[in-house]
């Protein structure tokens, strides 16, 4: 078992140390096979507690398995990780660019740091209609599939454009334009869950600073 986030030996409980071991083998799945969260965690479950019902409590939340991820990158992908990183985020600051008038936001794994071989763009934009959007990718001859997904509140459907852009996947998740000011409130453990092109230029910068000798 790697050093993770939580430690046997500082009074956890059973229930603890079960969360624990399940967010490690959601990590695992994420940052080797490319699973999402809730089908890592699903499969973590069922790997750890074998044919024993997963209840609420010994499932680890989405943060608790972003932290893992860290962890697992820095273990076993130091040497490549930061390098896919800095790609897409390049790449997606290149295609908020492009579609600077939906005003796109960047979310997910190349925001939160923790992308890997198998990630892909994430992207919310908000627009008067999604139609614009999905016209504005016909003229550009961009061949782009169309999807449902809960907005960020989870409730409404929204329409998600997908393609390959550079050999990477991109997703458009499509808003209404009233839909940015909630959208920008949004926060999880003081974390910013999206960024505009300006935030995203900043962490590039930082990534990039991060790299240089003392």
């Amino acid at each position: 078992m790697n050093q993770s986030s939580y430690q046997a030996g500082n009074g956890a409980s059973e229930t603890d140390l079960l969360r624990g071991e399940i967010a490690i083998a959601a990590a695992r799945l994420i940052a080797e096979d490319g699973l999402d969260y809730g089908s890592a965690k699903r499969k973590a479950a069922k790997l750890i507690l074998g044919g024993a019902r997963a209840s609420g409590n010994y499932l680890p939340d989405n943060q608790q398995i972003e932290d893992e991820v860290r962890i697992y990158n820095s273990l076993f992908f130091a040497d490549t990780q930061p390098a896919r990183l800095a790609h897409l985020r390049q790449l997606a600051l290149r295609i908020m660019e492009q579609l600077a008038q939906f005003q796109p936001f960047l979310t997910g794994a190349v925001l939160n740091g923790t992308a890997g071989e198998h990630s892909d763009i994430h992207l919310h934009l908000f627009a008067d209609s999604a139609k614009d959007v999905e016209i504005y990718l016909l003229n550009q001859n961009i061949d782009f599939s169309v999807s449902e997904s809960a907005d960020f509140k989870g409730r409404d459907p929204v329409e998600v454009a997908s393609f390959v852009w550079h050999n990477e996947g991109v997703h458009l998740t499509l808003f209404e334009r009233d839909d940015v000011r909630g959208a920008l409130k949004e926060k999880v453990h003081g974390r910013a869950m999206r960024a505009d092109a300006v935030a995203l230029r900043q962490l590039i910068a930082g990534q990039a600073g991060a790299d240089l000798p003392g």
